[in-house]
């Protein structure tokens, strides 16, 4: 398999505490590949690295074969690397249906000139991301609430409308941070369906999950970190009978 993000020797310190400790791996493409560990161990810490929401890193992060590293975070969305938040908030302001139609790439509306002057291509552009948007609810099942707030969804909603605001930016890579949590268990398996459905469609996926019994159903590797660097990686049979990962993930002590 060819990796699509390449981590080698990524560091970060805070306050003399080494968040992230010379992480490196790859990730490959086309696959769903779980990111776990101990709390404390840097999953959420090296998203943020990687996705240019944290500066002052040092070491190489590589996307597509191209170097990513310290590269603003529009600038890294572009490129296809697009991540999700554990806490999805969203603009309290902004209606479900304002938040997909916010986050489709590239809009020639978005600049002053280009709006006044680009007349039938920015109404044509604005209308193809319409039904985007559209179908994307619809997918999602949040037609119903298409012209709430994002302050009236629930958590599990919230979770949904960040996985369309991703797949709305048509990546070829999607961070996702924790997307079960919070979440009522009926949900919980909708949100698992349609993590499958995105792997098929060729999108590959990077999950931070706490819950092994998710990791097990979704991921065709599971990359396991410990104290801010890599432990080790295989499947999740492979890596669930590992004894380093028993003894700091676990909570294993070795005999």
């Amino acid at each position: 398999m060819k990796p699509l993000l390449e981590i080698d020797d990524l560091r970060i310190s805070f306050g003399g505490i080494h968040a992230l400790d010379g992480a490196s791996f790859h990730v490959n493409s086309g696959v769903t590949t779980g990111l776990i560990g101990p709390n404390g161990a840097g999953k959420t810490t090296l998203f943020n690295c990687i996705s240019g929401l944290l500066s002052g890193s040092s070491g190489k992060v590589r996307f597509d074969g191209g170097d990513i590293s310290q590269r603003p975070p529009e600038v890294i969305s572009r490129l296809g690397l697009v991540r999700s938040f554990q806490l999805a908030r969203g603009c309290e302001n902004m209606t479900v249906f304002e938040h997909l139609m916010l986050y489709g790439p590239r809009q020639r509306g978005e600049g002053l000139l280009r709006a006044v002057l680009g007349g039938r291509q920015v109404r044509e552009q604005e209308e193809a991301l319409r039904e985007e948007a559209l179908e994307m609810a619809k997918q999602l099942r949040l037609s119903h609430v298409l012209d709430n707030l994002v302050t009236r969804l629930s958590g599990g909603q919230k979770k949904l409308l960040e996985i369309g605001r991703v797949l709305l930016a048509r990546p070829k890579m999607i961070l996702l941070d924790e997307p079960m949590a919070g979440v009522n268990p009926t949900l919980v398996q909708e949100i698992a369906d349609h993590l499958v459905t995105i792997q098929q469609s060729g999108i590959s996926i990077v999950l931070i999950e706490h819950e092994m019994e998710l990791i097990e159903r979704l991921c065709d590797e599971v990359i396991v970190m410990a104290e801010g660097r890599f432990l080790t990686r295989g499947t999740f049979e492979e890596v669930a009978s590992n004894r380093d990962v028993q003894e700091s993930y676990l909570g294993v002590r070795r005999q």
